[in-house]
């Protein structure tokens, strides 16, 4: 006879997210914000994804006894060209499973392995969190970059180094202007900014309908910063905010941007700005080990943390390589830079939409 003070064990259950139930993502939003989970495992990313990509939003969430346990975000990433994936979380540069226990771990990771057999995904992919031991382990290609923030404008202007704070001082005294928003204006100028620093990477550009969504369901913890020179924009920022940190997500320049020391106005900006908003760190996200964005956060001050992400395919079945500076795509970057701005424009959304 079991005795009357003996903890009572509940066995755990696990199922696939409702994530078009409102009572459902508000429950998993908390569970998230509780845990301190990532921006990108909030429902609300999947279903800004979703929203703005057509890639589905999925979930896979552990109870016990109607508590919930772990979660583990998962969008199912798909397209002609590249097939299709469970990706945690995608077009995000985090995710993985959110557990406390190692067994929960393992049966939410397990449980994805079933539902990308199900879906005829070649690939889970987690870009964050712990994995089982027989997952695939995948390091040494990216880097993290974060810092705080300084308490006010010239202490964090003093706290670039100093070649890249000379930079910063150029472009505070060139002719530009700061607008920051959400509104039509700013959607516009950053689109035609983005798209185009973009193709000058070699790189199709996201559908704009993924901007319009995530600014519309982050509501004020996403927003717009824009430099301006006479009246044209020249650099541009999508920022998400999230646990008192500011991610400038999807940014870039124009040409003339280089010359006009745009770009450091614009991140200097936004420091300033996320800190105005009662943020105390500065999250530069995930960079290529060795390329050049990665040089350029390290020339900011920001340390490097190498990231470790985890990869399952099932048995017999390669993974699909989206990777851009994989040798492969050299060819296929070097041709997208020459395309005209209104093709590659066209193009890109329908290619983009299967990179996340």
């Amino acid at each position: 006879m079991v005795g009357m003070n003996a903890p009572i064990s509940h066995k755990a259950s696990i199922r696939q997210a409702e994530l078009g139930d409102a009572e459902e993502v508000a429950r998993i939003e908390r569970f998230v914000a509780r845990h301190r989970g990532s921006v990108f495992q909030r429902p609300l990313w999947l279903l800004a994804i979703e929203r703005g990509t057509a890639n589905d939003a999925l979930g896979l969430v552990i109870e016990r006894a109607g508590d919930l346990q772990g979660w583990l975000p998962l969008t199912d990433v798909h397209s002609p060209l590249f097939g299709r994936a469970l990706v945690s979380s995608g077009f995000g540069v985090d995710g993985g499973v959110l557990a406390k226990r190692e067994e929960d771990v393992s049966g939410l990771c397990h449980a994805a392995e079933e539902l990308a057999n199900r879906r005829a995904a070649s690939s889970v992919e987690l870009r964050g969190g712990p994995a089982p031991s027989e997952w695939r382990p995948v390091t040494g290609k990216h880097a993290g970059f974060t810092s705080d923030l300084a308490a006010d404008d010239e202490a964090q202007l003093l706290a670039i180094p100093r070649k890249a704070r000379a930079e910063v001082r150029k472009g505070l005294k060139n002719d530009l202007d700061v607008s920051i928003g959400q509104g039509p204006e700013d959607r516009a100028a950053h689109y035609a900014v983005y798209a185009e620093s973009v193709r000058n990477l070699g790189t199709p550009v996201f559908p704009r309908r993924l901007f319009d969504a995530v600014l519309d369901m982050f509501g004020q913890t996403a927003d717009i910063l824009t430099v301006s020179h006479r009246g044209t924009p020249v650099a541009s920022v999508l920022s998400l905010y999230h646990h008192g940190a500011v991610m400038p997500f999807w940014g870039g320049g124009r040409w003339a941007a280089r010359s006009l020391r745009a770009n450091e106005r614009m991140y200097y900006e936004l420091m300033c700005h996320a800190r105005r908003k009662s943020c105390t760190r500065f999250d530069f996200g995930r960079s290529k080990i060795g390329s050049g964005p990665y040089a350029f956060k390290k020339n900011w001050g920001f340390e490097p943390e190498p990231l470790t992400y985890h990869m399952w395919t099932p048995p017999g079945v390669e993974p699909r390589n989206v990777d851009p500076t994989d040798e492969g795509y050299s060819a296929k970057i070097a041709l997208w830079k020459r395309l005209p701005l209104p093709i590659a424009n066209r193009l890109g959304p329908w290619i983009a939409r299967g990179l996340g």
